[in-house]
C-alpha cells in the first residue's frame, strides 16, 4: 500500500527549505550565502548530535562510513557549487539548472546503478514539474550565461541527487535521527573553515542570530529529519522530483511576504509546479524494494 504520509514529510521539508531565501531577505548587514550555509549545518548538524548523544541513540559500529562520508562530502559540497552558481550565472539560471537537473540525474542514477528504470508517471510529473520550474523564473532578470557557472549549477544537482541516493543506504543501517545527525556534522566539518573567509560579525546582531538559529535548527535538521523520513520509503528520484515544491514555496512566499510581483508566465509556472507535485504524490506507485 503507497505511504502517502511519507510523500508528505518530503513536501513539508521542501515547503521548509523554500522559506530560506525569505528568511535570507530579513537579515542586516553585509552576509555571504557561504557563511550561512556553513553556519547552517554546523546548527543543525551539531545540534543533532549533541542530542543522540546525550539520548543514547548513536552507536559508531553501526555508521556505515564509506556512504556516511560520501553522503556528507556531497551535502557539503552542494553549498558552495550552488551559491558560486548563482553569483556567476545570476539567481533564476543557477536555481533552474541546479534544482531542475538534481530529479533528472537521480532518476538516470536509479536507472543505470540500481535497475530501476522511472516509470511515465515520474517522467510526465518531472517534466510538468521542470517546465513550471522554468517559467517560474522567466520573468527575473538574467546575467551573461557562464560555461564555468553552469558546470557548476550542475554539479551542485549532482551533488544533492547522489545526497539523496546514497543517504537511503544511511538510512537502512542507521536509525533516522542519528543519521542525519552523523553526516550533517561531518557535512559541517568540511564548511567551518569558510568561516575564516568571511567576516562573520553580522551573527551578534540579534535578528540575523535568530534568523540563523531558525536556519539551522527548521530549515536544515527539522527539514532533513522530514526528507530522511519520507526518503526511507519512496524512490530517490521521487523524492528529489518533490524537492521541486522549494521554488514554489519561495516564489509564494516572495509574494505574501517580501512583496515581489510574479509575472502571468510566472504564475502559469506555479500552475505546472503543482500539477507536477500532485500527480507524483497521487500517481506513483513504484515504492521501494525491501532492504
Amino acid at each position: 500500500m503507497l505511504n502517502y504520509m511519507a510523500y508528505l514529510l518530503v513536501l513539508l521539508a521542501a515547503i521548509l527549505w523554500g522559506t530560506t531565501g525569505t528568511a535570507q531577505s530579513f537579515f542586516q548587514g553585509a552576509v555571504h550565502p557561504l557563511s550561512i550555509g556553513a553556519f547552517r549545518l554546523a546548527i543543525g548538524g551539531f545540534s543533532l548530535l549533541l542530542f543522540v548523544i546525550v539520548a543514547r541513540k548513536l552507536s559508531v559500529r553501526t555508521i556505515p562510513w564509506p556512504a556516511t562520508i560520501l553522503a556528507a562530502i556531497s551535502m557539503a559540497l552542494f553549498q558552495p557549487l550552488f551559491f558560486s552558481s548563482v553569483q556567476m550565472t545570476g539567481i533564476a539560471i543557477g536555481t533552474v539548472v541546479t534544482i531542475g537537473s538534481a530529479p533528472v540525474l537521480t532518476g538516470l542514477i536509479e536507472w543505470i546503478a540500481l535497475n530501476r528504470k522511472p516509470d511515465r508517471i515520474w517522467g510526465s510529473a518531472t517534466l510538468l514539474a521542470l517546465t513550471g520550474c522554468v517559467l517560474l523564473f522567466a520573468n527575473k532578470g538574467q546575467q551573461l550565461v557562464d560555461p564555468v557557472g553552469i558546470a557548476m549549477a550542475l554539479g551542485a544537482g549532482f551533488s544533492f541527487a547522489v545526497y539523496a541516493l546514497v543517504s537511503k543506504s544511511v538510512l537502512k543501517a542507521m536509525e533516522t535521527v542519528s543519521a542525519v545527525a552523523v553526516i550533517f556534522s561531518l557535512s559541517a566539518c568540511c564548511l567551518l573553515p569558510f568561516l575564516l573567509l568571511f567576516d562573520v560579525s553580522y551573527i551578534t546582531i540579534p535578528l540575523n542570530f535568530s534568523l540563523i538559529i531558525y536556519l539551522g535548527i527548521g530549515a536544515t535538521s527539522l527539514s532533513y529529519l522530514l526528507f530522511s523520513f519520507g526518503l526511507k520509503q519512496i524512490p530517490s528520484s521521487s523524492a528529489v522530483t518533490l524537492s521541486l515544491a522549494e521554488p514554489l514555496t519561495a516564489a509564494v512566499l516572495g509574494v505574501a511576504v517580501v512583496g515581489e510581483v510574479l509575472s502571468g508566465l510566472s504564475w502559469l509556472g506555479v500552475g505546472l509546479l503543482l500539477c507536477g507535485i500532485l500527480i507524483l504524490t497521487i500517481g506513483d506507485r513504484r515504492g521501494v524494494p525491501a532492504s
